[in-house]
Formats: structure tokens, sequence, C-alpha cells
């Protein structure tokens, strides 16, 4: 019997263990804030009065002061990185085919899925590899409201 207990540390995955075609749910989700919003907003210099007038937002077409989609893009980008990239990631290559199908709104939960759609190993830099994630964000009635795919240069498994 040892006096030092086995340690286990949370990570995301190697490159190695990326299965394509598998959809990973990443839980918890995360309620949007006004407090969320108006911060992220003000802090990004985003002036925009779609998420910082009320007055003004209940004219437009959706009635309501909107969530920053950066915020929301951000925030369905972080609710993959304790399962899929803690302490495994080397660099983040890009993101595109960025959208938002539906707004999103003070109150609403996100959730975030992750499908892998490609894995290869960089041809330039051994040890790492390049993970092409396909990124889904709802809300709390299953209402698709981002979607972006992801490129993550990854190490692989020493």
């Amino acid at each position: 019997m040892t006096d030092t207990p086995r340690e286990i540390v949370q990570r995301g995955l190697y490159f190695d263990e990326f299965e394509t075609d598998v959809v990973y749910r990443h839980t918890p989700g995360r309620t949007a804030t006004e407090a969320d919003n108006v911060l992220f907003t003000t802090l990004t210099m985003n002036a925009q009065a779609l998420h910082l007038d009320e007055a003004y937002a209940i004219t437009q077409p959706f009635g309501r002061r909107l969530m920053n989609s950066m915020w929301t893009l951000s925030t369905l980008v972080g609710l993959s990185v304790t399962q899929l990239t803690q302490g495994t990631l080397v660099a983040q290559l890009g993101l595109s085919d960025i959208s938002f199908p539906h707004p999103l709104f003070a109150g609403d939960t996100l959730t975030c899925e992750t499908v892998v759609v490609d894995k290869r190993l960089s041809k330039s830099r051994p040890g790492e590899g390049i993970v092409t994630l396909k990124h889904t964000g709802r809300n709390q009635d299953g209402t698709i409201v981002a979607l972006a795919t992801r490129v993550a240069l990854m190490q692989v498994k020493a």
C-alpha cells in the first residue's frame, strides 16, 4: 500500500482520443443573464442598441434586447473546453461557418454539443494533430441558436 494516492487531473482529449461522427454533449449549460449581455457588450466596445437599449429594442422585430452574438459564440466554444480541449489544445486555428439561426435572450439557457467532423495528423508539427469540430448551440427549448465550425491543433498522446 502506498501513502500517495493516485492523482487524476481533469483534461480534454488528446488528438488520438477524438472520434469522428460522435456527438459530445457538454454539461452543464449556461443561463444567459442581463449582466452577461451588458458587461460583454460594453467590454468589447459594442454600442449596438439591440443589446443595450430596451426602449429601442422593443420597437425592433424581436421586441426585446438580444444577447450579443459574440457572447453566444464565445460561450458556445467555452462550454466544450473542459470536455474536449482543456490542457490538450496547442492552438485554435480558426472558426468558420458561424451562424445564429435564432436569437438568444437573457434568461435563456445555452447548451452545446460537438461533432468531430475531421481529424488528421499535422504534416508540419510532429506530435500534433488537427481536429475539426462542429459546435451546435441550443436554447432550453432545443431550438438551434448558434452554429460554428472550429479547427483546433491538438497534442498527440505521448
